[in-house]
């Protein structure tokens, strides 16, 4: 199993999220580090706190960093058109040296898409349509001299994306959720990395079989994806009970544990952390 961190970049501050980034960057054990894609805090009951954007911040934690490879987890689709995402994300991948993971799914906010003018789509169909779209529009822009797909949601026309990035073919995209109709179907089409959200490892297993079935219905080898969850950390619980909890994980198969680190952000918890997971890494 292998490890990730994953640092919210919400009620912290970027000196905190530095120096977690920096830390980390240092320790073997971790491969990757992680933020999200959120303009408001999520899962809390003051939604008017701080949140940092994590694109920016991503670029800059890349920039700070040498070896990490670097994600949003994930990025709403609906955010930006996908023309523009496809350059955002040829250009980090260019400037961290070809190390980003490219993190996508289809949206689910609709308090701060509301509040800032954002359209989801009126419908889960809707939202899932325009992803499919989004998806083929990225993967060719990064791929291609030119990109055109006329589609009921985008319509982009000999679009180029130059200098491509330094990962060939593509960035990895990693899609996360465990949706069985659209998810899960797009996850088999269009990516090399799987995150389930972390419910149990029983919903997991479930899912992998679902996203195996998938993979046969388009010709395509499930084990060319890497499956990951959230693994949650607990300063009160300690080291021992995330091992304890990550080796039920690597047990069933997980290929990437990526550890949530709470808030006040701190490099203090790195090293006893990955001392105790050592023994499940390979």
């Amino acid at each position: 199993m292998r490890f990730a961190i994953k640092t919210s970049p919400q009620y912290t501050t970027w000196d905190d999220m530095l120096a977690v980034w920096r830390a980390a960057d240092d320790i073997d054990l971790f491969e990757s580090g992680w933020t999200f894609d959120h303009f408001y805090p999520i899962f809390s009951a003051d939604s008017s706190g701080p949140c940092l954007e994590g694109w920016v911040t991503l670029t800059a934690l890349a920039q700070a960093t040498t070896r990490l490879r670097v994600g949003v987890l994930v990025t709403g689709m609906p955010y930006r058109h996908p023309t523009v995402l496809a350059n955002m994300a040829a250009t980090l991948d260019i400037v961290s040296g070809g190390r980003l993971e490219l993190g996508i799914g289809a949206g689910w906010n609709q308090e701060e898409a509301d509040a800032y003018g954002i359209d989801l789509g009126s419908s889960l169909t809707e939202r899932f349509d325009r992803f499919d779209e989004a998806c083929e529009i990225i993967v060719g822009m990064l791929t291609q001299p030119t990109t055109t797909v006329a589609g009921r949601h985008y319509r982009v026309t000999d679009a180029y994306c130059e200098p491509k990035p330094v990962q060939r073919p593509h960035p990895p995209i990693c899609i996360g959720g465990t949706g069985e109709k659209r998810t899960l179907p797009a996850v088999a089409r269009w990516a090399q990395h799987w995150n389930h959200p972390g419910t149990s490892v029983a919903d997991w297993k479930a899912k992998i079989e679902v996203l195996h079935g998938c993979c046969a219905s388009v010709g395509r080898d499930p084990s060319e994806i890497t499956t990951s969850t959230h693994l949650r950390f607990s300063p009160d619980d300690g080291p021992g009970a995330l091992a304890e909890s990550a080796a039920e994980w690597a047990e069933a198969g997980l290929d990437l544990g990526i550890i949530s680190l709470p808030t006040p952000h701190t490099p203090s918890v790195l090293e006893p952390m990955a001392e105790a997971l050592q023994p499940l890494a390979g």
